[in-house]
């Protein structure tokens, strides 16, 4: 295992400090140190979902279509996966246990599937059982249709609530003048089933004429941070807003998140989307982010192995290459800090069963953050 001490990473800080101001200009974003990191996972170019196995191993997807399995210090190639679509933003992504997984067994994943009418693919939720270095009893819960040849805004977090739901989100699938705010069609959703794919008969739209009943909230673009809050119990979302704009939500049922008709955003050539940053009957997000950090992986912190943490939630940047930590008061953001300042595209963030706090870089592999005594 190689061992990394953090130090400032100037460039990027000063390219933040000098264009990436928040909703609220007090907040302070300042670059921390207080811990050193282990890469326990090495060399792997494009981490994108990971869990924790009861024998300590770690299951990752690699986008490219590749699941592993870290045990031992060695990486296993898990066979059997579905025909998975590789294509711009799209291919082997999420990963989530069931919260019995102890005793059934199930791995949930998100992939992009090619499978279905139309040219391309869209985002498919599968089960699995892990056998001997191999998926068995492979179940299709839900794909999103139709295909598409665009490659952008898959979404695909995965997460399951107290009640044991299943929480997924498709993207606008780069549709965003037609899918987010129509309710018969996928994309720009978060999306709520039960553990074998039914669909609960309280969703808010189960009746609804053509509605896609599995839908829970809408009026999104493209979410890539999906999480419990370990007291409430509430799912968490952030999203990529275009230019501009990310979101952290909290997910309702039946609630329109506004997206394109309302945006702190703006198109990425400069030019506006709308005039409106709100409206009656559409959510404004806890926070936002202008201009875009490009966040993507989310976790509460619940362990106490790092000082004055616990209850914060921690955000991957891509596009400034860092991890972030909010701290929360009554839901509002009252605090920001850079950790791991310069370290490259932070994928997925996780905490660990044992406490630590694990993140995903692309083009290095997976960290443990070791806190400093």
């Amino acid at each position: 295992m190689k061992k990394l001490a953090l130090y400032p990473y100037f460039f990027v800080v000063l390219l933040f400090q000098s264009c990436a101001q928040s909703t609220d200009n007090t907040i302070k974003n300042p670059v921390t140190n207080s811990f050193t990191v282990d890469l326990v996972v090495p060399n792997i170019q494009d981490p994108w979902g990971m869990v924790f196995l009861p024998d300590n191993s770690i299951l990752i997807t690699k986008k490219e279509g590749k699941l592993l399995q870290f045990k031992n210090g060695q990486l296993t190639e898990i066979q059997g996966l579905p025909p998975i679509l590789v294509r711009g933003q799209g291919g082997l992504l999420d990963l989530e246990l069931h919260p019995n997984y102890d005793t059934n067994g199930w791995i949930y994943f998100s992939y992009s599937s090619p499978e279905g009418p139309g040219n391309g693919g869209n985002t498919a939720i599968m089960r699995a059982q892990l056998s001997a270095n191999k998926l068995i009893k492979k179940e299709l819960l839900y794909k999103g249709v139709p295909n598409t040849k665009k490659g952008q805004h898959w979404g695909s977090r995965l997460e399951f609530d107290n009640e044991g739901y299943l929480y997924f989100t498709i993207g606008d699938r780069g549709n965003r003048d037609v899918n987010p705010q129509d309710i018969t069609r996928d994309g720009g959703k978060v999306y709520r089933i039960y553990d074998d794919g039914k669909i609960p008969k309280d969703n808010p739209f189960v009746g609804k004429v053509k509605a896609k009943e599995a839908i829970f909230s809408y009026g999104h673009r493209n979410l890539q941070g999906l999480t419990k809050h370990p007291v409430t119990g509430a799912i968490w979302s952030h999203e990529h807003g275009p230019r501009g704009g990310d979101e952290i939500n909290i997910v309702q049922k039946g609630k329109n998140y506004g997206w394109p008709v309302i945006t702190y955003g703006i198109n990425y050539i400069g030019t506006k989307i709308t005039d409106k940053t709100s409206q009656p009957g559409m959510e404004q997000p806890v926070y936002q982010w202008t201009p875009s950090i490009a966040p993507s992986g989310m976790t509460f912190v619940s362990t106490d192995r790092y000082k004055n943490w616990k209850g914060s939630l921690l955000v991957g940047s891509l596009a400034f290459q860092y991890l972030e930590r909010l701290q929360l008061e009554n839901n509002k953001v009252v605090y920001r800090e850079k950790l791991m300042d310069g370290i490259g595209r932070v994928r997925n963030v996780r905490q660990g069963p044992n406490g630590f706090i694990y993140v995903a870089v692309e083009g290095k592999g997976i960290y443990k953050l070791i806190p400093q005594p």
